[in-house]
């Protein structure tokens, strides 16, 4: 059984306290609540906190629906980078839509999309505006501010936060959020603060955090694990200077933050007129998830697993020339720094070394790839290529016949199915690659199970994967990682491709 050592209910509870407490502070009538990380689906937030609810914050804010509505930033570099969600692998463009598509589903107002720093040169930007648009989304293009970060008085005029749209809202509580780091979030929060303040109603700034957990040890894992994950950004967890300087009292933040909230404060010191209320960036934060901590030494383990998991992706992702060797340095650093290597990812090994094994068996088996799973009870699967199958399909049916007791010789799918199937891909759909994938194996235990009980019982058992670990000793196909994802089930590889072929590797 997975051990928790998080509570989700009583983090949901300090954490809604505390924004309504913020709401209803100082007899303003609008308070910007900007979300750094992931509003829904906070996967990263579940691994390392385990018992942490991934749509805790989206399901808080459904509470108070009535009070809020969302704002949703994408910066426009993003758009024509193609930059990537990892938990979902889709480009940040689409993880807006699917942003909007699960708010709606909560039964929250979208209220708007903001491309930030919006250039004119850049058709797929202007494509993906004109596609919101004209599916009934409304959009806002904000430009680079003229004058940041440093001459607060031209970032505070007309040429300034005065040279973007207002954005029309009207609920006391605005979320903005985006789809990662760097959205522009800050910057859309404090032009609305500015536009308030012009039509003469008063607005506040707060920001919701869930890491870096401000109130436990900057070296404990969970916060490590936040700058594991952060690598791409550069961002590092620091002491917050400000807030010792003012209480005496030791609290974590990141450098982006601390850097920046200097010039946050006479911000908003010029835009209202008054002293800022925040003497540091902690200050700033609603970000009571430390609270939430039942088990410290589960967390521990959980966010060191995750450090891990982090330094296996981004080795991956190098080899395939998605980030450069700085980014995969700083991953290996945090390894090194907690004394961690890929071997303690338990399910690694159980994969290397049945790969190993069949290579010493035979030549026919010098390319083979080998996917371990780890199961519930802590036990391990593997699966190996054929000619029929990848080895994450092999892995997945060896594993539900673990799961429902059914013996490792009985077939779940008649070889004739696989084989018409194999077929269909190579002589009509002419596909290099005559191994079916998981998600053809998937659709064809399903056909299955319409007339063969012991295929139908296999097949409930997928279900009980999600939360399992896995480990592929080759890089997986986007389309078999997706697959793995949608089943829940937090797969890495070994960065080396199964083949020596460029486009059908």
């Amino acid at each position: 059984m997975k051990k928790i050592g998080f509570s989700a209910e009583k983090y949901i509870e300090e954490q809604s306290k505390y924004i309504l407490e913020r709401i209803q502070k100082g007899g303003h009538d609008r308070l910007y609540l900007e979300f750094g990380g992931k509003l829904v689906q906070d996967k990263h937030a579940m691994r390392v906190l385990p018992g942490f609810d991934e749509n805790a914050k989206i399901k808080l804010l459904q509470k108070m629906k009535d009070q809020a509505e969302i704002i949703i930033c994408v910066y426009s570099g993003d758009i024509t980078t193609n930059k990537t969600r990892q938990d979902f692998g889709i480009t940040y463009d689409l993880e807006v839509l699917r942003l909007i598509d699960v708010f709606r589903k909560f039964d929250l107002d979208v209220n708007s999309v903001v491309v930030t720093r919006y250039e004119e040169d850049s058709p797929a930007v202007n494509k993906f505006i004109n596609k919101l648009n004209r599916r009934g989304i409304k959009t806002y293009k904000h430009r680079f501010t003229k004058g940041y970060p440093t001459d607060v008085d031209t970032i505070v005029s007309e040429e300034g936060y005065g040279a973007n749209p207002y954005i029309e809202v009207t609920k006391p509580l605005i979320v903005v959020t985006g789809p990662g780091g760097g959205s522009g979030k800050l910057a859309t929060s404090l032009s609305q603060l500015y536009h308030e303040n012009i039509r003469g109603r008063k607005a506040r700034y707060a920001k919701f955090e869930t890491f870096p957990i401000w109130n436990i040890p900057l070296k404990h894992p969970v916060n490590v694990a936040y700058e594991a994950a952060t690598a791409d950004l550069k961002d590092v967890n620091m002491i917050d200077s400000f807030h010792l300087e003012a209480y005496g009292e030791l609290a974590v933040n990141y450098n982006r933050d601390l850097e920046v909230f200097p010039v946050v404060k006479r911000i908003i010191e010029k835009i209202t007129g008054e002293e800022s209320e925040y003497k540091s960036p902690t200050d700033m934060g609603v970000n009571r998830a430390g609270f939430g901590i039942i088990d410290d030494e589960v967390c521990r383990e959980a966010a060191c697993q995750e450090i891990i998991r982090r330094y296996i992706i981004a080795e991956c992702d190098y080899k395939k020339g998605k980030i450069g060797e700085d980014i995969l340095e700083r991953a290996k650093l945090l390894m090194d720094e907690m004394g961690l290597k890929v071997e303690d990812r338990r399910v690694v090994l159980p994969a290397r070394e049945y790969a190993e094994k069949k290579r010493e068996c035979s030549e026919r088996y010098t390319n083979v790839v080998v996917l371990a799973m780890e199961l519930p009870d802590g036990s391990f699967v593997t699966g190996r290529s054929s000619r029929r199958m990848v080895a994450a399909a092999a892995a997945i049916l060896n594993a539900i016949k673990v799961l429902s007791g059914i013996s490792d010789e009985i077939h779940l799918i008649s070889p004739n199915i696989l084989s018409s199937i194999q077929n269909l891909k190579t002589e009509v759909l002419h596909s290099e690659k005559s191994s079916l994938n998981c998600e053809e194996v998937l659709t064809a235990l399903t056909i299955s199970a319409a007339t063969n009980p012991t295929a139908e019982l296999a097949l409930s058992k997928l279900v009980e994967l999600s939360g399992c670990r896995a480990h592929c000793t080759a890089i997986l196909s986007d389309k078999d990682e997706a697959t793995l994802k949608a089943l829940g089930i937090d797969v890495t590889s070994d960065p080396d491709y199964i083949t020596n072929n460029l486009y059908y590797s």
